[in-house]
């Protein structure tokens, strides 16, 4: 590199350490010390250092830190370890050396941001390890977490310069996990940016798509919102409030959220923004004012009753306060319009950090009360990583309901919430012991879904022991996890005879009770662990007397070939070195070479969609569509089962794909329809069905076509039938 450019990186380094300074803030002169001595070591240790972009690796620690200070608020500490996150794990730098030049609470949060290192058990996504291992800090310092979002948020703003497989893992890791978590975490700005982010790599198309139509439409909502605030504005002015007014935008990935699950085209999309009005409020007035406010903009607007939203009485379980109505405009349209402190709304953009900071001191927060459920389920230690996470996240993005208990205290469940989760919420013992609930003082079952404002009293009884039944009665992860932890429990008790009969056998066949001998049999019998074998002998699942006919030599069990059960991991090379299909319909791997695949029905894609492959533990290769219902698990917590896959050219295969018609019922639409796939485009039809309702119809049908191009070909022509509104494909599963 010529030194002018060095020269100019030097200057720019310069510039953007300036910026960082400029917008943190310090109590004291110690905190500049603190920051001034990070960036020198964080930049002496990567001072060799490049990004995949070819830019010196020190932007990102530097713009990490300024995401924390700017975007998540945090403080000087917060911001020297965000310099810092990387020197551990990339450079020669120790987490000794850390606590020695910064102290006990950076070499902590340091820890926290330290990926996991050394072999990890292959069945366990490394991602889903190191996730658990930041959640374990998190119930110690709350900064790791919130640093880990930042250092996420950048490395997503940079992903242009990643291979595409990266994108999607990274993409699809960040929507199964980080995104939930700044949810949770009230920070909606970043869990808005995020998914859009996302979006950007594993949609593209849609992502442009949508974009483009909200820059297309941005000056008729600005006029709009101008129009619609002139009488709140005025009387609030007269009224002596201080105020802003503001439209927000629906994120892009909320609007393509909304068009997949309610099916409807952007512009049948009402709530593409909503207006927010901030105000200027003491303390003690917030709440009186924001209802207020409610009274002058329902003055001039009439609400929908059924669309109140009041979390000022009852704050969301992550501190979030806001008061929300949905109103009538003079034009016809629905208008969201949220109502809010500038305290609140500090909370609503920063979330926990601007929480903490203005806590009333000794006062235990709703975000302390879901730390410490954090805490409760780490300390289950028996609760297996994948099942850990999937608890967590479904108590990530869940709408809450708040039950009451006979004494009168406020519990806070996730919506779908039973009787038996409200009763592992009051105690695990009394969950462990429920036989069932009486809610309103009506006798209910277990499995009876709660409603905000009902009052639970739970009937227990000492006979009475979790079955595998009731993880279909629950869906909080407190309640999943001490389940399984009872049922686990359960199961070691039998085990312990198993592993007696299995010792017995053994030793009648003179076979040595050895690790290694019980990890052939574990192959033999395809179990996971030893706990299952144990216990399928207990309860004479697994038929030792097999074993009688296996001759047992030079230390070995000598196998027949078509028993042999061979290890995952080896599995997983044999099937990656078979050799393929005839049709070489589809390349894999690094090397794009042909293996033998399977479709999956899931997502059933056909050449043209953009796929992926993933190793099965006992079905081979199977390929998914990268917008499968399933991609974000499977690339976010299995990134390492994953491999690159694509379709090659093959006109003369068909493949099954569905397509929804909707449209206005009319005498001959359906004869137009069929007419035009099966006489005009010769598209060979597998079934069809139309259902008619109140002049609307609505038909499903499956079709053979050779890849999308066919498809979208088709799909355009259809739209051009009069009558026909709406044309989208759907799962042949």
């Amino acid at each position: 590199m010529i030194p002018v450019e060095l020269e100019a990186e030097k200057k720019e380094i310069i510039k953007r350490y300036k910026h960082l300074l400029k917008v943190t803030k310090f109590k004291n002169d110690d905190g500049r010390k603190l920051i001034r001595k990070a960036f020198d070591t964080a930049l002496e240790a990567h001072k060799d250092m490049r990004r995949k972009s070819g830019e010196p690796y020190i932007y990102h620690p530097i713009e990490v830190a300024r995401i924390v200070a700017e975007e998540i608020g945090l403080g000087a500490t917060s911001v020297a370890c965000a310099l810092l996150h990387d020197t551990v794990e990339d450079t020669d730098i120790t987490l000794a050396d850390v606590k020695r030049m910064f102290g006990d609470k950076a070499e902590r949060i340091i820890d926290g941001l330290t990926k996991i290192s050394g072999v990890v058990d292959h069945n366990v996504s490394l991602q889903a390890e190191n996730f658990r291992k930041i959640l374990v800090t998190l119930s110690d310092d709350v900064r790791v977490i919130l640093i880990k979002l930042a250092d996420r948020l950048h490395n997503m703003r940079t992903l242009d310069s990643m291979r595409r497989d990266k994108q999607l893992k990274i993409a699809s890791e960040t929507l199964y996990l980080f995104a939930p978590l700044a949810h949770r975490l009230g920070l909606y700005s970043i869990k808005s940016e995020l998914e859009d982010l996302a979006l950007k790599y594993t949609e593209p198309e849609i992502f442009e798509e949508i974009t483009a139509k909200l820059k297309k439409t941005k000056a008729v909502r600005t006029r709009f919102v101008n129009q619609f605030s002139i009488p709140i504005r005025k009387a609030l002015e007269e009224q002596g409030f201080k105020f802003e007014i503001k439209a927000r935008t629906k994120s892009v990935f909320s609007i393509y959220d909304k068009i997949k699950n309610k099916n409807v085209s952007f512009e049948e999309i009402y709530d593409i923004f909503a207006i927010r009005i901030i105000i200027d409020s003491a303390a003690e007035k917030e709440k009186a004012d924001c209802w207020t406010i409610y009274s002058i903009v329902t003055d001039f607007y009439q609400p929908s009753p059924e669309r109140l939203r009041d979390w000022i009485s009852t704050p969301r379980a992550n501190g979030y306060e806001s008061l929300h109505t949905t109103v009538m405009s003079p034009t016809g349209k629905w208008v969201e319009v949220q109502i809010r402190s500038d305290r609140m709304d500090q909370v609503a953009e920063k979330g926990f950090a601007a929480h903490w900071k203005y806590k009333e001191g000794g006062e235990e927060s709703n975000f302390d009360a879901w730390v410490s459920k954090i805490r409760e389920l780490l300390e289950n230690t028996d609760n297996e990583t994948i099942d850990f996470i999937d608890d967590f996240k479904l108590n990530l993005f869940a709408k809450e309901i708040f039950v009451f208990t006979p004494n009168g205290d406020v519990k806070s469940l996730p919506m779908g919430a039973t009787a038996l989760d409200f009763a592992f919420e009051i105690h695990s013992q009394v969950g462990e012991k429920c036989i069932g609930a009486k809610v309103n003082t009506k006798l209910v079952p277990l499995s009876h879904e709660l409603k905000s404002g009902d009052q639970i009293e739970i009937i227990t009884s000492k006979k009475q022991k979790p079955t595998e039944s009731w993880l279909d009665y629950v869906i909080t992860g407190k309640a999943k996890a001490k389940i399984r932890s009872a049922l686990k429990e359960d199961k070691r008790r039998i085990a312990e005879d198993g592993k007696e009969i299995l010792q017995r056998k053994l030793k009648k066949l003179k076979i040595p009770f050895s690790s290694d001998n019980i990890t052939e049999l574990l192959s033999y019998y395809r179990l996971p662990s030893t706990l299952e074998l144990y216990y399928k002998v207990a309860i004479n699942k697994v038929k030792l007397g097999k074993l009688d006919n296996v001759p047992y030599e030079n230390g070995k069990f000598n196998w027949n070939k078509q028993d042999q059960k061979i290890s995952t991991s080896k599995q997983f090379e044999e099937v990656l070195r078979s050799k393929g299909q005839a049709d070489e319909m589809l390349v894999i791997g690094e090397d794009m070479e042909h293996f033998d695949y399977k479709i999956s029905p899931c997502c059933s894609p056909i050449p043209g969609d953009e796929v992926f492959g993933f190793i099965t533990i006992h079905e081979g290769i199977k390929i998914h569509k990268t917008n499968c219902p399933n991609a974000v698990q499977l690339l976010g917590n299995y990134a390492y089962r994953v491999v690159k896959a694509r379709w090659t050219s093959q006109e003369q295969i068909a493949f099954l794909a569905g397509i929804k018609v909707t449209g206005i019922d009319d005498v001959g639409i359906v004869n137009n329809i069929t007419k035009l796939i099966s006489m005009e485009l010769n598209v060979n039809m597998r079934s069809i069905s139309f259902d008619s309702n109140d002049g609307v119809f609505e038909g499903k049908i499956m079709v053979f076509v050779h890849d999308t191009r066919h498809l979208t070909d088709l799909i355009k022509k259809l739209k051009n039938i009069k009558g026909v509104i709406n044309i989208s494909r759907i799962d042949t599963a």
